[in-house]
């Protein structure tokens, strides 16, 4: 593969960590520096991760994760999205979800990851440099990731409840969205 193929298949992969991240922006009003660090170390980390796994477990591994993996994502993104979609009601605007703990980011991490996962399978096939890859993925991801907080930011500040309500509607969307590409063919 040339690099502007990995570099495409590197943006396409980190949409989701994108969206997510705007999320988690959109839900945390004294944003820092180290808070659009994490999503971007766990977002970049976990989408580097995931490919070298495929990579390695091989085409036995593929066939049972990608029978799954939609609805693995599709439980984590609609549990995560449910949760701020109920946040946005309260009225108390100091309960928004402002976690970037390990048991925050994990689980959001895996659910974005997951289809990079195959990814890694199918460049075990294509005979492509292992590392190189994950090292781009790793970064385009972890960039959009890092962006992506802030540009959640700038629009919180001015919605709150109802920025948060559109957070947890684009990972319940999100969610669902990767359910539908695997289940209607």
């Amino acid at each position: 593969m040339i690099f502007v193929e990995l570099l495409i298949i590197a943006i396409g992969v980190s949409m989701d960590a994108f969206a997510v991240s705007i999320s988690k922006g959109l839900s945390t009003p004294n944003l820092k520096p180290k808070n659009a660090l994490t999503a971007a170390l766990w977002f970049g980390g976990f989408q580097a991760l995931m490919p070298i796994i495929g990579y390695y477990l091989g085409v036995s591994f593929a066939d049972l994760v990608a029978s799954v993996d939609h609805w693995i994502a599709f439980v984590l993104l609609g549990i995560i999205g449910g949760n701020m979609i109920k946040e946005s009601f309260d009225k108390d605007s100091s309960d928004m979800d402002v976690d970037y703990s390990v048991k925050a980011m994990f689980p959001l991490a895996i659910a974005t990851s997951i289809d990079a996962l195959a990814i890694g399978v199918s460049m075990a096939f294509l005979g492509v440099k292992i590392w190189s890859a994950v090292l781009l993925i790793g970064i385009t991801t972890g960039l959009f990731s890092f962006v992506g907080v802030y540009i959640g930011k700038f629009f919180g500040c001015r919605y709150k409840s109802k920025a948060e309500f559109v957070g947890g509607f684009i990972l319940l969307a999100m969610g669902l969205k990767i359910l539908l590409e695997h289940t209607v063919a």
